[in-house]
């Protein structure tokens, strides 16, 4: 496991942007041969889920985002779904190793990318850890026990976290994929929920909004400074979010969803010491 405090300051050779960078990967022409958990496999068209990915990148670029496009992959099919390689936050950057063993080769080249705003760190074997499991809120950072993510990941984060003051705790996870399908941040301090998925105690001292009961696909939200974004299918949720002055910013996602992708799971958000 690499220390982050070993990392030279050299290979920061890029100051971040005042504005925050979204690190974004193109739909790979096998994205039809995902890995799915939890869904029953359905079939994927391509050119609209190219279309709905471009939409995404638009709404992230109007929304104030530097766009950085990583190399296309297409043999590794998951690839679009970047946020799962890597966990940034203030200090450092980790490269995940996720549990699905045909995901490891897309780790590299998010790294790769990342060593130019943060000093990096990465999971070791036999441990693995999946970056939608992560939801940092404030200093307090929440990993899900998913299927993806386990004992040794989850200890190994917390050993790479300790000496920059993180508090790091266990989710529960059951019924779907990640932590973040079931909770996401909103707002300062509050979350995004869909209880049916998680144990909500470890959340005791955060606002919880819950999802509408005929949505529980809608937790998965991006926030991009003040506004998320949310797949457009959600409209009952997003009608709670806005009644509690939460602005949001809607795009198409119908395709990636069946690959058991969300909002989060396309972009890793890498701002001048503030990351999502």
């Amino acid at each position: 496991m690499t220390s982050a405090r070993e990392w030279p300051e050299a290979a920061r050779s890029t100051p971040p942007s005042p504005r925050p960078t979204a690190l974004v990967r193109p739909v790979s022409s096998s994205l039809v041969r995902c890995q799915l958990t939890h869904l029953s496999r359905a079939p994927i068209d391509l050119d609209l889920a190219r279309e709905q990915h471009g939409r995404y990148v638009e709404v992230l670029a109007g929304l104030g985002c530097v766009i950085e496009r990583l190399p296309a992959a297409p043999g590794l099919p998951d690839a679009v779904f970047v946020e799962d390689a890597a966990v940034v936050f203030d200090e450092v950057a980790v490269e995940a190793r996720p549990g699905a063993a045909s995901r490891r080769g897309e780790t590299a080249a998010v790294a790769a990318a990342l060593a130019r705003w943060r000093p990096l760190a990465r999971i070791e074997a036999p441990g693995t850890l999946d970056g939608g499991d992560v939801l940092r809120v404030g200093r307090r950072v929440f990993v899900g026990r998913s299927r993806r993510t386990d004992r040794s990941g989850f200890d190994q984060l917390r050993a790479l976290l300790a000496p920059f003051g993180y508090r790091v705790e266990e989710v529960a996870v059951t019924g779907c994929l990640h932590l973040k399908s079931a909770a996401t941040e909103v707002a300062e301090g509050t979350l995004l929920v869909a209880r049916r998925w998680l144990d909500a105690a470890p959340f005791a001292g955060l606002e919880l909004i819950d999802v509408d009961p005929a949505e529980p696909f809608a937790a998965n939200v991006l926030r991009v400074g003040e506004p998320v974004v949310l797949p457009e299918a959600f409209p009952l949720t997003r009608r709670r979010l806005e009644a509690r002055g939460i602005a949001v910013r809607t795009v198409p996602a119908s395709e990636l969803a069946k690959a058991e992708g969300g909002v989060t799971c396309c972009s890793i958000l890498v701002a001048g010491g503030v990351v999502r």
